[in-house]
């Protein structure tokens, strides 16, 4: 049994993720905004453990980290969950660039400084799932893509940084998946939504699991996930 822990297990990608591993038997951390979420992700996944924090607030994680009954060695830390603040930098106020900021980029790095003493062995990994709006971005995405940017550097150096540890280190891009977010993404976008146009988060999943599973003897760094090819008629 391995021990990872997740944030944005509540839904989505992050859910899809804590439904495989938890389904064969991992021990799931899922990091939680507040107890009454806590008490939602228990009723989901029956015997996971989990560590309440706002990842908007990122000075919250040391008290979660502290008072969380984590084991000594974690095998994954598994970063999912993320915000979306769509809008012209015209419009974009101050809030909506830190909330971006402390989710998909502060917040990460704050939690991997933090578990770092738990994952510095052979079979450590953390990965970021990120966005193709981490490599390429587009007017109106500013301040996901800034963050989503960050997230990219993070990984990277903490590769170079950890690599003598023997934990691997890997981002997932995935483009646009059929969850919440990319609902909230058409109602900005004035368009009707259909899941069906879009990956499905288990999808994505599946590509993260492999990544884990991956044999010690090579590291899959970077995974980029498109929208397939849809036959015309």
């Amino acid at each position: 049994m391995k021990h990872y822990v997740i944030t944005g297990a509540g839904s989505g990608i992050g859910q899809a993720v804590a439904t495989r591993l938890h389904q064969r038997g991992d021990a799931l951390h899922l990091v939680a905004r507040s107890t009454l979420r806590a008490a939602e992700l228990y009723e989901q996944f029956p015997g996971a453990h989990a560590l309440v924090a706002d990842l908007e607030r990122p000075d919250t994680l040391a008290d979660a980290v502290a008072g969380a009954d984590l084991p000594a060695r974690i095998d994954g830390l598994l970063h999912v969950a993320g915000a979306l603040h769509l809008g012209p930098v015209a419009e974009l106020g101050l809030e909506a660039w830190r909330a971006s900021l402390a989710v998909n980029v502060t917040s990460p790095a704050e939690l991997t400084r933090l578990l770092l003493p738990r994952l510095r062995h052979p079979a450590g990994h953390v990965l970021f799932v990120n966005s193709t709006s981490g490599l390429k971005t587009q007017k109106h995405w500013a301040a996901y893509s800034a963050g989503k940017y960050a997230a990219r550097a993070l990984a990277d150096a903490l590769r170079d940084e950890e690599g003598h540890t023997g934990m691997r280190v890997t981002t997932v891009y995935p483009g646009r998946t059929a969850t919440p977010m990319q609902e909230a993404v058409h109602d900005h976008e004035a368009r009707d939504y259909d899941p069906a146009l879009w990956i499905d988060p288990d999808t994505v999943a599946g590509a993260v699991v492999a990544a884990l599973d991956l044999p010690a003897d090579a590291e899959i760094s970077d995974i980029t996930l498109r929208v397939g090819p849809r036959p015309t008629m």
